[in-house]
């Protein structure tokens, strides 16, 4: 007879189960191993110490469901002796083994996808079992593509293995190639420009080869326009074959890697040179508004002297621009004060200085010995800019420190705040460090200056405040207050004698933007100078003159204020409150044309 999977097997079985169980005098209830018939407690046989129990509930015992609701439970109306012997046979559920008659299985019994490949047995599907045709709609694929072109399987047709070369085409001035998958073109250049359209949607594998026919692609270029879709992992509008005798073949990849290059040349090309994965493309470039502009030759700069937005509206690729170099000054702390002609507040850091300089991306110029060569890479979205004010002069306490300036991972910390006497002594830690408080022949007095660098970054953003000065330091008598740290130089300690004033540390010079920051030497502009640390001047007409503020915008003896958008720090105070710091400043540069 038929059968669907293994052949059933013509056996009787015993099917009878045998329990065995004890009774302890007060349990009543014992569970079978297998499930009795249904309703048939009067088809299991209960035998306690040899004597067959009668069912019922007036009787011996009754049978019915477990914990797990399986018909299982024996429950005696009196708990079986301790001792006592107890055993049950159970004839278990009845079964009846079913047949199927030849053929009874129709197409119309089987449940659609009921038959799976798992449930076909190997080798079971024979030729002979196979009537006719397989048809195209229960073909997983239907048709095969080579080169881009599709055929239906069993369809007749002409498809090109390799290379499918098309005729000569002449440019006329005007003249476009829309190219497909799997052919060849020879571009005659001759008498102006062709622009080749990439297939739109390709495939992996596709490949297109542009050849030059007549050694005239550098007079008039070959734009390849690719739809956007990237060469070698680069996207741009399109791109051009700008050299001569130029054989250029484009094979897809996927959406990451787009269209991959290789180019070489038909005449005096050695097998080395052929396949240079070498590629010539339009540069395009980084577009962006903000801040105050300028341009110097083919760069444009941006500079923020206060907060505000650098948006990118769109990026160029490697051939243009795609990197911004910057500079990015924090506020500089404000000095600190002195209440008496005894005691001289220090002089404020200098905001931190952080700058980026590499020739391709911002042009030749000068920059600081603080620059690192990396700039930053765009993207096309809105940076927000903040530019870091100077910190406030506190009456008759210690300089406030300055804020930090921020252009996107680039962040320059506040210039620290200038000690001041009597509280607080110390000057606080920043971009560049505060000088301490100096004063009354006291060692307590000559305090420490703040740390700069504070966080630490690299290159370092600043240096150290300078200590106060006092006579129990051997430092004369005119108690001067340490001078700010500033970008590329520590706050200066002064001393009488030698003569020797707390001047603030010197500022770090840069060409990125001439029209900004303190003039210098080397026809450098300056920034994030430190400010000069206080002294007290009734000790001496020539020995009693305030530190110098730092070149880069730091408050000189005359208690001025840090430099606005230096980032200078405040100066120090004698008998007076300490000065502002200068606020900050940020300059963004990139090439924006060629």
């Amino acid at each position: 007879m038929a059968y669907i999977g293994k052949k059933p097997e013509d056996a009787f079985r015993g099917l009878a189960y045998y329990d065995t169980f004890t009774g302890d005098g007060s349990t009543t209830t014992f569970d079978l191993s297998a499930d009795a018939p249904d309703g048939g407690q009067n088809d299991i046989t209960v035998v306690v110490d040899n004597v067959r129990q009668e069912p019922g509930a007036s009787k011996s015992y009754t049978l019915g469901l477990d914990g797990s609701s399986r018909y299982r439970r024996i429950t005696f109306n009196v708990a079986p002796d301790n001792l006592s012997e107890i055993y049950v046979i159970n004839p278990g559920r009845s079964t009846q083994l079913n047949t199927v008659s030849d053929n009874a299985i129709t197409a119309a019994k089987l449940q659609t996808d009921a038959v799976t490949t798992a449930k076909i047995q190997d080798s079971a599907v024979t030729n002979d079992k196979l009537a006719g045709s397989i048809a195209n709609a229960k073909l997983a694929n239907s048709s095969i593509t080579i080169n881009g072109t599709s055929i239906a399987l069993g369809a007749s047709g002409e498809i090109v293995a390799g290379t499918d070369w098309q005729a000569v085409t002449v440019a006329d001035g005007s003249t476009t190639v829309n190219a497909t998958a799997g052919q060849g073109y020879f571009l005659d250049t001759n008498a102006g420009v062709i622009e080749v359209f990439l297939p739109t949607s390709p495939t992996q594998g596709d490949t297109v080869i542009l050849v030059d026919y007549a050694g005239t692609f550098a007079t008039n270029n070959v734009i390849v326009n690719t739809g956007g879709v990237a060469i070698d992992s680069t996207v741009g509008s399109d791109f051009i074959l700008s050299t001569n005798n130029r054989i250029a073949e484009f094979v897809y990849v996927d959406s990451n890697k787009g269209w991959l290059y290789k180019g070489a040349t038909t005449k005096g090309s050695t097998p080395s040179q052929a396949g240079a994965p070498v590629y010539d493309t339009d540069a395009t470039y980084i577009s962006a508004t903000g801040g105050t502009i300028t341009t110097s030759g083919d760069f444009k700069i941006h500079t923020f002297t206060g907060d505000g937005c650098f948006v990118v509206s769109s990026v160029g690729n490697p051939v243009g621009s795609t990197q911004v170099d910057y500079l990015v000054v924090a506020g500089g702390g404000a000095g600190g004060a002195s209440p008496s002609g005894y005691d001289s507040g220090g002089g404020g850091g200098a905001g931190g200085f952080r700058e980026s300089h590499s020739t391709p991306v911002s042009g030749c110029y000068t920059a600081s010995p603080l620059a690192t060569p990396t700039g930053l890479t765009m993207t096309a979205t809105t940076y927000p800019i903040t530019v870091g004010g100077g910190g406030s002069a506190a009456p008759g306490g210690g300089g406030c420190a300055g804020s930090n300036s921020v252009f996107s991972t680039i962040t320059s910390a506040g210039g620290g705040g200038g000690g001041s006497y009597p509280s607080p002594l110390s000057g606080s830690n920043g971009g560049s460090g505060g000088g301490g408080s100096g004063g009354n022949p006291d060692s307590a007095c000559s305090a420490p200056g703040g740390s700069g660098n504070t966080p630490p970054v690299s290159p370092p953003q600043g240096n150290n405040g300078a200590r106060g000065s006092t006579t129990a330091n051997g430092d004369g008598a005119n108690y001067f207050g340490g001078g700010g740290g500033g970008a590329t130089q520590a706050g200066v300690v002064g001393t009488t004698p030698p003569h020797s004033t707390a001047d603030g540390g010197a500022g770090a010079g840069t060409q990125i933007n001439p029209a900004v920051g303190e003039s210098g030497p080397s026809c450098l502009q300056y920034f994030a100078g430190g400010g000069g640390g206080g002294a007290q001047p009734q000790r001496g007409p020539t020995n009693g003159a305030a530190g110098s503020g730092g070149i880069g915008g730091g408050a000189a003896d005359v208690y001025t204020a840090g430099a606005a958008n230096t980032g200078g720090g405040g100066s120090g105070g004698n008998w007076a409150n300490g000065t502002n710091g200068g606020k900050g400043i940020i300059v963004i540069r990139y090439k924006f044309q060629n």
